[in-house]
């Protein structure tokens, strides 16, 4: 790893999921010598996840590299403004610009795209179908962990869901995107367009959404070329 390199990468999970999916792409990044923080969002609003996520930034040694997969897309595009991160890395991701949020960025679907399975909110929180769960998310992962990732959902709250960015960080930190070219949750054409729109350094690769979780040497490798590409302050 260059001494110019950013030697802390922060990874941050979506909803209806923990930081336990990261473990692959974690092993890999410490096996390479990286500080690797996996942020356990209460998913509750994006505010929430926003201050727990900062603190993880905080406490890393020396410069970040922020990731996040899914509505943590949203996460890091609030949090990523913080000095100390070098770039920030999206993973079949929400990219939203200012004022957006998942809500918004959901809402017209492109024609043809597959509808996740979300079922209506009780309590102010979202879950998957777990029957569908698999298919619609996880359609990669080995069959005994997706049904694992089902019947372990974590509730991801409206408000998080609704929660507007204010000043997203791709418009002031380089940034990276990998499009998971099979998601049946957010359409490729969807991850592409917002990658486009954020300037991001763009690989496709051929996964679920859950990709991190079925291929995480391909998001690992995303991540250490963001890392060994900002010169650190």
């Amino acid at each position: 790893m260059s001494n110019t390199a950013a030697k802390s990468v922060v990874l941050v999970h979506g909803g209806f999921v923990d930081g336990s999916g990261w473990d692959g792409v974690y092993q890999i990044l410490k096996k390479d010598g990286y500080d690797v923080t996996i942020v356990q969002n209460p998913t509750t609003s994006l505010a929430h996840d926003v201050t727990v996520t900062r603190r993880a930034i905080a406490a890393a040694p020396g410069n970040v590299i922020l990731v996040g997969h899914s509505y943590g897309g949203v996460v890091v595009s609030e949090a990523g403004t913080d000095p100390k991160v070098a770039g920030v890395v999206y993973i079949a991701a929400f990219a939203p610009d200012a004022g957006e949020s998942v809500s918004t960025l959901i809402a017209n679907p492109p024609p043809g795209a597959s509808v996740p399975p979300i079922l209506p909110p009780v309590d102010g929180f979202l879950m998957l179908d777990k029957a569908k769960f698999a298919a619609s998310f996880a359609a990669d992962v080995r069959p005994s962990l997706a049904s694992f990732m089902a019947d372990s959902q974590v509730p991801w709250g409206v408000a998080a869901l609704e929660g507007k960015v204010s000043a997203p960080a791709w418009k002031v930190k380089p940034s990276w995107y990998l499009v998971a070219t099979d998601d049946k949750m957010i359409p490729p054409p969807a991850q592409r367009n917002m990658a486009n729109r954020a300037g991001a350094t763009t690989v496709e690769v051929v996964g679920s959404h859950a990709v991190y979780v079925s291929n995480p040497a391909a998001v690992a490798k995303l991540i250490e070329q963001a890392a060994t590409s900002v010169v650190k302050n």
